[in-house]
């Protein structure tokens, strides 16, 4: 790669721009500004096994897509829709709703086949006259945040209407050029992926080898067993009540700020453990987790979820489980892992939902000897390490990739070859 500062600039609209690059509107670089669609009356029911349908909640504010709750319709709606299907190098804006303003990038189209509902804005470019990747990260700068927040129109949460086509500016150079400025981007992108990808197949290793040791004991079976609260287990074994191994500890609500200090700690919340960044600090020190403590949501819709890898002071919508010993962390925390999907659905609350801490302490796990547990964790905690590791080279490739965003998608720093 060759690359070399600017030096002749001219003040525009969005800032200083190099002197031979241009400012369009968004309408002049898009083929189409589409709206998904919501199936009308009843005779379109939600498919389980059909179509994605991507709305606002189902987009990360680190522009990943989460689907695990995307609602799903069949084929036969898909197909008909003139709009609002998902293609390959689409942009998504999230256009009104609690997530307003998220953007997402679609590299591929999730199984193949994907459309938005009505909450959600495609982006199309004309693939020869603009970089959709280019694009994309322009709207994640600074001042591209800017305009889509000066977008919002109407009252309570507003929403992003079509007059962005006019009111957006964005920067233009040669399309070469945009692709060069986007390879470079989309380098960090790709790297934090590969390693994000990584960590989920580490730690479905690590519950794979739990659930053989300890739910299907394959090890094991050539031994002697024996009855007990959760059928027959290893001679040896016992069966523990949560409650009796570790303590909850809830986090609170804490004096933030938003510039740390050498004496500030990451004020940790439900979306710092989905996305990894800390946007908030405190200089409070309870309650204090580091990277191999066991986190559980307390409060809202995702409470139950289990959690883990990151270090600093608890918020007050999740708790902590102080663990009696060290050499059992890794092992509840797998155990409550495979467990997860049954305490989320123990909830409490209508309006606002909460863990149900008296089901999470009078759960019962199987607690294999010493030995054995032993043996457990010489096999996983390298899997756990290695997913700490690469937390940490995450946080250091959006460090860099957040650095040079304004300075390529500016023209203040010039890529001249790839």
């Amino acid at each position: 790669m060759k690359f070399r500062w600017e030096t002749e600039f001219k003040e525009t609209e969005i800032g200083e721009i190099p002197k031979d690059w241009e400012v369009k509107k968004l309408e002049e670089v898009l083929r189409s500004l589409e709206s998904g669609n919501r199936p009308k009356g009843g005779s379109i029911a939600h498919n389980p096994n059909g179509i994605l349908s991507i709305g606002g909640e189902n987009i990360s504010w680190d522009g990943d897509l989460v689907l695990e709750n995307c609602l799903r319709f069949n084929e036969n709606f898909y197909n008909s829709l003139k709009h609002g299907k998902i293609e390959s190098e689409d942009i998504l804006l999230v256009k009104d709703g609690a997530t307003i303003g998220k953007l997402a990038y679609i590299q591929e189209i999730p199984e193949g086949k994907a459309m938005v509902n009505e909450h959600v804005f495609l982006l199309k470019t004309e693939p020869s006259k603009y970089n959709s990747r280019f694009l994309y990260h322009f709207l994640k700068s600074e001042i591209g945040q800017t305009q889509i927040e000066g977008s919002i129109s109407g009252s309570a949460q507003g929403g992003i209407n079509r007059s962005i086509l006019d009111t957006i500016l964005i920067p233009n150079t040669d399309i070469s050029e945009q692709s060069r400025i986007a390879t470079v981007l989309f380098y960090f992108d790709d790297l934090i992926e590969v390693k994000k990808k990584q960590n989920e197949i580490l730690e479905k290793t690590a519950i794979a080898i739990f659930k053989s040791w300890f739910i299907d004991f394959e090890p094991f079976k050539d031994g002697e067993f024996v009855d007990s609260e959760l059928g027959m287990i290893p001679k040896g074994w016992e069966v523990k009540r949560l409650e009796h191994l570790c303590t909850l500890i809830k986090g609170k609500k804490c004096k933030i700020d938003e510039i740390p200090t050498d004496k500030h700690y990451p004020y940790l919340l439900i979306e710092t453990f989905k996305t990894g960044e800390i946007k908030y600090w405190t200089t409070e020190k309870e309650p204090l987790i580091n990277e191999m403590d066991v986190c559980i949501v307390a409060d809202g819709e995702s409470s139950g979820k289990i959690l883990r890898y990151q270090q600093g002071v608890l918020g007050s919508t999740l708790l902590t489980l102080k663990i009696q010993k060290e050499s059992l962390k890794n092992y509840i925390y797998l155990a409550l892992k495979f467990l997860e999907e049954e305490i989320m659905e123990h909830r409490t609350g209508s309006a606002i939902p909460h863990l149900d801490k008296d089901f999470l302490k009078s759960i019962e796990i199987i607690l294999p000897n010493e030995k054995t547990l032993n043996s457990f964790q010489s096999l996983v905690e390298p899997l756990f390490q290695k997913i700490i590791l690469n937390q940490k080279q995450i946080m250091t490739l959006k460090k860099i990739r957040d650095i040079l965003l304004p300075l390529l998608v500016f023209g203040k720093l010039r890529v001249e070859e790839i």
